[in-house]
């Protein structure tokens, strides 16, 4: 097992986790400005991203790893494309408030 592991302890990475999950959803479910949105989901990505190296480092095995690089892939292409609709919408409707993109159905 990891030194800086077993210093820190395994429950440490999950009370971690917990409470920057706990703060994503807190955003997304509470906030109306898209771009606050898009970084709590990137939060609560990063959490279960920290849990799974944790994890990995602990049971001295790679996978977990191999899974944070392709998932840190993906978010970053979501948010590139995220990023490119919210500037769309925003040249748009003038504004990128949730409340907003309403509008937009058809």
């Amino acid at each position: 097992m990891n030194s800086i592991l077993t210093e820190i302890g395994i429950e440490n990475y999950l009370f971690l986790s917990a409470i920057l999950f706990s703060i994503g959803v807190f955003g997304v479910l509470y906030r109306r400005n898209a771009i606050i949105v898009f970084m709590s989901i990137e939060i609560m990505l990063n959490a279960v991203n920290l849990l799974f190296v944790a994890f990995s480092s602990y049971h001295n095995d790679a996978e977990g790893q191999v899974f944070v690089f392709f998932s840190m892939a993906v978010a970053a292409a979501e948010v590139a494309v995220g990023l490119a609709i919210l500037v769309s919408v925003f040249r748009n409707l003038g504004s990128i408030d949730i409340a907003n993109l309403k509008n937009l159905k058809g």
